[in-house]
Parts: structure tokens; sequence; C-alpha cells
């Protein structure tokens, strides 16, 4: 079903030169310009500052990934979160009192198989757009005082960061996800076994893929993470024309990325036909999700990022 063109994707300049911060916060959430900082740990800084500085300006001030109110200092509380400055104004002693009082696991999955490597435009690959979110989020959890792991696949697990939330940690992942790179063959559903019985203590899962593989092998695989306590985040991300299929040319040579396979076709003779299987294929993606009790996102990579750094926190905050 995937497909891809030959492209040449540009490569990243300095973030100096980049100069993202002319328009404003919300600037740092658009892709294409996210793809010419050269530095995962300054785009993650950028796009998660930006994007809470403007959470917090809108109606949605529920979603604080900070603290939630002050209680009085008891004696035997963590002196962690005790409020240094708070103390200094008024002589008091006081508890910062956080959403969640116990520290959440997360371990971030990201799929590098070989169809991850498309792009219709040139500039953001899904695979590099699955780093970008996969870098904010990672971001974002550090922040709210989560531990965040790392995991990619393509035909099996290439790349495991255990969970840590410790100094210098950030680091680590930020330097394992810039390292990452688009091949071989699509096998989520095997990955995410492995995933299950490596991952021994109850978290919170992220899957970022393209998810081109058999809804019942990943029905299963699903079933298995959330037996093993776990749970999902998916976000499915596709190119805009995955979707669309749309094409100048009257003949197109495609290949298929992860066998190489190549077909010509007559993209007016075939396009209903294929967004009719595109169409299927995500509906049924999505009621795998919801029958797994997994919360699901498709994203392309043309939209910001702030949508969706906002599923995911409107999501945990129904929990």
């Amino acid at each position: 079903m995937l497909w891809k063109r030959n492209k040449t994707t540009p490569a990243p300049v300095n973030a100096a030169q980049a100069n993202p911060v002319v328009n404003g916060p919300a600037r740092f959430l658009d892709p294409e310009l996210l793809a010419r900082v050269g530095s995962l740990e300054l785009l993650a800084r950028a796009v998660v500052e930006g994007f809470m500085s403007g959470l917090h300006r809108s109606p949605f001030t529920g979603f604080s990934t900070e603290f939630t109110e002050y209680r009085q200092y008891n004696q035997g509380d963590d002196l962690r979160y005790l409020d240094w400055r708070l103390l200094g104004r008024t002589d008091r002693y006081f508890i910062k009192k956080y959403r969640a009082d116990t520290n959440t696991q997360c371990h971030l999955l990201v799929d590098t198989s070989a169809s991850m490597n498309y792009t219709s435009s040139g500039s953001v690959t899904k695979l590099h757009y699955a780093q970008f979110l996969a870098a904010s989020l990672a971001y974002l959890l550090n922040r709210q005082q989560d531990s965040v792991g790392l995991v990619a696949f393509d035909q099996k697990v290439h790349t495991h960061v255990p969970a840590r939330n410790r100094t210098g940690h950030m680091r680590t992942i930020f330097g394992n996800l810039s390292l990452l790179k688009p091949g071989g063959e699509t096998k989520l559903a095997e990955s995410l076994h492995q995933l299950a019985e490596i991952l021994t203590r109850r978290g919170i899962v992220v899957v970022i893929s393209d998810f081109y593989d058999n809804t019942e092998r990943l029905q299963e695989a699903f079933q298995h993470l959330r037996f093993k306590g776990h749970d999902l985040v998916a976000f499915q991300v596709l190119d805009q024309n995955e979707l669309d299929f749309n094409f100048d040319d009257p003949v197109v040579l495609l290949e298929d990325a992860e066998t190489q396979e190549q077909m010509p076709v007559l993209p007016d003779v075939v396009m209903n036909g294929y967004r009719e299987r595109m169409q299927r294929h995500v509906d049924e993606m999505r009621q795998c999700a919801s029958a797994n009790n997994v919360d699901y996102e498709m994203l392309t990579t043309k939209q910001p990022l702030d949508f969706a750094l906002f599923s995911f926190l409107s999501r945990r905050a129904g929990k």
C-alpha cells in the first residue's frame, strides 16, 4: 500500500540560521520550520515552551504540567517540593502539590522502517515528524517529572533507552533520537510483542508509526501490552499524499519503500480505488485502537506539533 517517490531531503541548518523566533512561539510548531533546526533538544524546548505558553493563555488552563496548588508543609514532606522562593518572600513553608503524586514511566516507541522515509514535499519525512513528536513529548514528560524511555524498531527492536528521570538522561534520549535512520521492513506487531516482555514496570507506551501492518496482528499486540498493565497511545503518522494520492504526471513509477518493487501506474485510473483502500485501512486502525482501549490519533506531516501535544495532554487528563 505504501509507496515512495525518490526525493532529496535538505540537510538541517544551524539553529541560528533558521531564525525561527521571528514570528513568535507558534512558528516553532510548524514541521517545515522544525526541519531546519539542527538540535532536537532545542527543537523540543522551543515546541513545548511555545505550546505551553499558548495553552496557558487559552481557555484550557487545566492542562498545567507543573503544579495544581500549594499546601502547608508538614514534617516529613519531601523538601524537593518546598517552594523556596515563597519561603523567602513570606517566611512560611509551603509544598507544591503536583497533579500526579507518583512518578509515571513512559516509553516512546518510534517506527524506523523504510516506509517512514516517505515524503511528498521533500523536506519532512514521516520519520522526521516522528522524531520531532517524540522529542517534544519527551521534553514535556520530563518537565512534569516523569521518567522517559525510548524504543526504536523496524523488523525488530534495535534501540532501547530505559526510562529514567535523572540529570543528563534527556541528552541520551535526544542523542539516540537524532541518530535514527529509516530502513528495513515493518514488523510492528512482532516488535510490540517483544516490548511487552521487555517493559516490566507498568506505564504509558506511546507508539509513533504509520501502522502499515495487519490490524489483526496489531490487535493481539495491543492486547499483550494491555494485559501487562500499560496505557497505550497510538499516533499514526502519514504523509498527506498517502491519503490524497495526487500526482500531476499522467504516468507515475511507484516504488515500494521496503521491497523496492516498482510499478508504473496511471494515477487517474487507480486514484479512487486507492483512496477507498487507504480510508479503509485508517478506519480499521481506528476501530482496532478503540476496541483495545488505545488512545488513537492520526496525524499528517504537515500538521503543527501543538495538535499532537494537545491531543496527548487532553487524553491523559481524562485518565
